[in-house]
């Protein structure tokens, strides 16, 4: 398998034991450099296994070549239970070119097609990446919200529990992300008293034990990334994310994988417009950057120990 070559590693592993041991592996989208280096230097120095994700259009503003070179500057061991994995792909061909170039897992949304088409299109990818030793995620109802042109939809459809048991046993799929009230996006709650719904959580659990089930549009949105931004210039007073004792026992009842991204993205925005609004005549741009990368590396080491409980639980 090409991913072997980066000392990356499929899912499979990693799930089987969040699972037995109840955490969640955190998959952290990056989107350069210094965002790579905080989230992997993060996953390293608590000895977490993690997911490096990349949306198509991450994938596109990076070009081949320079995130595979610098995925190799990593140096990667499979020790370290690092896995790249293809966020929101949403077509055969994105997918494979991902695998093609060394991702060692994909997740193919077909969500807002048909069930029978989202099926075909799901197992299609199936086949071919397990043809190259790599894991496939996919999605079953549809998660609201809009982060940018990779998630966005205008509607949300829970998942059924029936179509998931179905959905799974035909397309041969590795994990799959669910829908029950997580939000793509920084505005993800109306109010602090919204809950998840863990009945239907409950149910595909109980339906499908011991399959590795996916929360998207759960970043945690932390208070004091969105008052620092808003502080220096900054706009988004009314963003609210998932609260940490939710994401805690959805894990409890069977979530092992949690997407991070807008986290991230407010970590780096929040420590670049603190360092600018603080040295107004700072243009130097490795400082402001690295004020960044330093916020997406604690943010990272926050979330690792206080949601996803993956800390030192590399064998």
């Amino acid at each position: 398998m090409l991913y072997e070559k980066f000392g990356l590693v499929n899912t499979t592993k990693m799930f089987a034991q969040a699972m037995a041991h109840r955490y969640a592996v955190g998959a952290f989208n990056f989107y350069n450099m210094e965002t790579l280096v905080a989230i992997s230097s993060a996953a390293r120095d608590m000895r977490s296994p993690i997911i490096l994700a990349v949306s198509e259009s991450a994938l596109e503003y990076m070009g081949d070549d320079m995130l595979m070179a610098m995925i190799t500057g990593l140096k990667l061991s499979p020790h370290e239970q690092i896995a790249l994995h293809l966020d929101h792909g949403h077509s055969f061909e994105s997918c494979a070119h991902a695998l093609d170039i060394g991702f060692s897992s994909v997740m193919i949304d077909a969500s807002t097609l048909s069930f029978d088409e989202n099926l075909a299109l799901s197992a299609r990818v199936a086949k071919y990446a397990h043809a190259h030793g790599a894991t496939v995620e996919a999605e079953l109802g549809i998660i609201g919200g809009h982060e940018d042109e990779n998630t966005h939809a205008t509607n949300q459809i829970y998942t059924n529990q029936n179509d998931a048991v179905e959905f799974i046993a035909r397309t041969g799929i590795d994990s799959l992300a669910i829908a029950i009230g997580t939000t793509h996006g920084a505005y993800k709650r109306h109010s602090d008293f919204e809950q998840l719904r863990f009945d239907i959580l409950r149910e595909i659990s109980y339906r499908l034990p011991g399959f590795p089930l996916v929360l998207h549009g759960a970043s945690n949105i932390p208070r004091i990334l969105v008052d620092t931004i808003n502080e220096n210039g900054g706009d988004i007073n009314t963003a609210r994310g998932i609260p940490t004792e939710q994401l805690r026992q959805a894990i409890l009842m069977g979530i092992c994988k949690i997407n991070v991204d807008s986290d991230s993205r407010l970590a780096f925005t929040a420590g670049v417009r603190l360092e600018m609004s603080e040295n107004p005549n700072e243009f130097n741009p490795r400082k402001y950057l690295g004020l960044g990368q330093s916020a997406v590396y604690e943010n990272t080491i926050a979330e690792i120990t206080n949601i996803m409980d993956s800390a030192n639980r590399l064998r």
